[in-house]
């Protein structure tokens, strides 16, 4: 069977007029034999001539189109939006705000490297002391690190590195804000230069430092000269201490950005941070998003750098105390990431660095303003976001070092009661029924609750109502359904355990690793009680499993 030629466009061209042509030739027959004494008649004439005219300028127009077709201008069809370029940008439109001075490769910390001293005078010692009773952390080795210290070659996974960001919709601008009080000179200096040299300077809008009324002396007018010479940062002052909820929001207000961005005034921003987190505000514009929170080590102030293969990520989770805390992100979330490109997703957050949307953050409701200092403002934040049609995400393209200390080293005014407080106040408004399981936990907490002494809760409600927010069971179902969950109604509760030789159990510890064990077996499980989780072998990760007496890999024996 042969097949038939496609007829090219001019071919099909000439056979259209043609066949128009005749049609016209007949018409103009059968009206030319008529009488023109008709007047319908006469105007059909009329018309027939208009016609005639219409055609013969058609052909003339296809004449001049097939002879000579015209170029496009210049300029016309990369983009139908001129407001919004194709492509993406570039590494002169990711330019930083300021550039990294050259740095000599063997001094102290370069690199991210450890702060090394072979042997300190008696001084010098006491040099160090008095910074760690002073900020809990290595002062005497911060201070002898550059401010602009390099973090060294760009070490994260290859997709992160090679990532590429499209120019439209284009990336937004933020306002990054960090609170703080008393903090040392060299940290607060060096957070602010780290956010300056690895910043796209189209992107950022300003950093605004928030004073919690500090009593350090270097922190009033020094600092206000210092940061004169880098024109976007500022500084604002609380005249009170009123504690991070309330400097938080103080920096909110003052922020032009449409992002804003909030860190600690002990970081460090590892290459590349701020893209990924604005990125994915674009896409999403509901999340809140966390950058990957690496380590710089308290005593030598070592950067721990991300590494190129992929790698076992955290995620935030909480126990019935309302505590923060860590855990490996389950297989069923793991295997919905392609690459480390993509984002993870988490039931709670550290609520230290973050970036949220201004417009959403304002929609969400903020912080409550009612909580006071510091405790329990990221559980509930994290319940908030989640219950109310938001989301929790870990960014691992987006990787920021944080001076992690085992204690605070500042006082608060009101006594640690205003953490209870706190955690009262969440529970309330965001837990339902299931704030019981806290109040069981907490004696202090319940008596609170039951005396009403947490404050006024009525704006807070009316948030949850106003934003049609789900409950909380709705929360731990589809959103942390791994929870260890308590009955609501048990007929009895408490602990009970044994321990050999022990002879105090200590509860609430900030960070633990050890757990309750069953000691009437040779071979042991390992159980954590707050999630009720046991620890489990799993190839050559360690992983916390739901228990199982028959599972091998979940007994350990003791030697």
């Amino acid at each position: 069977m042969r097949l038939r030629r496609r007829l090219s466009p001019l071919k099909l061209t000439v056979l259209g007029g043609t066949v128009f042509m005749v049609i016209l030739v007949v018409l103009q027959r059968d009206v030319g034999s008529g009488s023109l004494q008709d007047p319908w008649l006469q105007d059909l004439s009329n018309k027939k001539e208009r016609v005639f005219e219409m055609v013969r300028g058609a052909v003339n127009n296809f004449a001049f189109q097939i002879g000579a077709p015209q170029p496009p201008s210049v300029g016309v069809l990369p983009t139908p939006n001129q407001n919004c370029p194709s492509g993406f940008y570039t590494q002169a439109d990711l330019k930083p705000w300021i550039e990294r001075p050259p740095e000599d490769t063997q001094a102290p910390g370069a690199n991210g490297a450890a702060f090394q001293k072979a042997s300190m005078t008696a001084e010098e010692e006491k040099e160090k002391q008095e910074g760690m009773t002073r900020h809990c952390f290595n002062q005497f080795a911060s201070d002898r690190i550059s401010l602009h210290r390099s973090l060294g070659d760009d070490t994260r996974p290859p997709e992160c590195v090679e990532r590429k960001f499209r120019r439209c919709p284009s990336l937004p601008t933020t306002s990054v804000i960090i609170v703080f009080h008393n903090e040392a000179w060299s940290t607060l200096l060096r957070t602010v230069y780290s956010v300056l040299h690895t910043s796209p300077a189209a992107f950022l809008k300003e950093i605004i430092l928030v004073d919690d009324a500090s009593t350090a002396e270097h922190l009033h007018e020094k600092l206000e000269k210092y940061v004169k010479s880098l024109k976007i940062v500022k500084v604002v002052r609380q005249p009170e201490r009123k504690g991070l909820i309330t400097a938080r929001l103080l920096g909110a207000s003052k922020a032009q950005g449409e992002i804003l961005t909030f860190l600690d005034a002990h970081c460090e921003c590892f290459h590349g941070w701020l893209e990924p987190l604005l990125a994915r505000i674009v896409e999403e514009p509901t999340a809140v998003v966390s950058p990957e929170i690496t380590t710089i080590d308290l005593n030598s102030f070592q950067f721990h750098k991300p590494v190129a293969s992929a790698r076992a990520h955290n995620r935030g989770n909480f126990d019935w105390s309302l505590t923060f805390g860590w855990e490996a992100i389950p297989d069923y979330e793991n295997v919905k990431r392609k690459d480390e490109t993509y984002p993870v997703k988490t039931p709670t957050f550290a609520g230290g660095l973050f970036s949220i949307s201004k417009t959403y953050f304002e929609k969400i409701g903020t912080y409550d303003d009612k909580m006071e200092i510091w405790g329990g403002e990221n559980v509930e934040m994290s319940f908030r976001v989640w219950q109310c049609g938001g989301q929790l995400e870990i960014i691992p393209c987006s990787v920021v070092g944080h001076v992690f200390r085992t204690k605070s080293p500042h006082t608060f005014p009101k006594g640690t009661e205003v953490i209870t407080r706190n955690q009262v106040r969440l529970a309330e408004v965001w837990m339902d029924d299931y704030k019981l399981i806290y109040y069981r936990r907490s004696q202090s907490a319940a008596k609170m609750a039951k005396d009403k002494t947490y404050g006024d809760l009525s704006d807070r409600l009316k948030l949850r109502e106003s934003l049609q927010c789900k409950n909380f069971s709705w929360y731990l179902t589809n959103v942390y359904p791994e929870a260890f969950v308590p009955d609501l109604t048990p007929v009895k509760f408490g602990a009970v355990s044994q321990f050999k030789n022990l002879l105090k159990i200590i509860y609430n510890i900030s960070q633990y690793y050890c757990f309750y064990c069953i000691f009437d077996q040779m071979h042991q499980l390992l159980k954590n009680p707050s999630s009720g989780k046991c620890l489990h072998k799993k190839g050559d990760k360690i992983l916390m499993s739901p228990c199982n007496p028959e599972d091998h890999h979940q007994q350990w024996a003791f030697s």
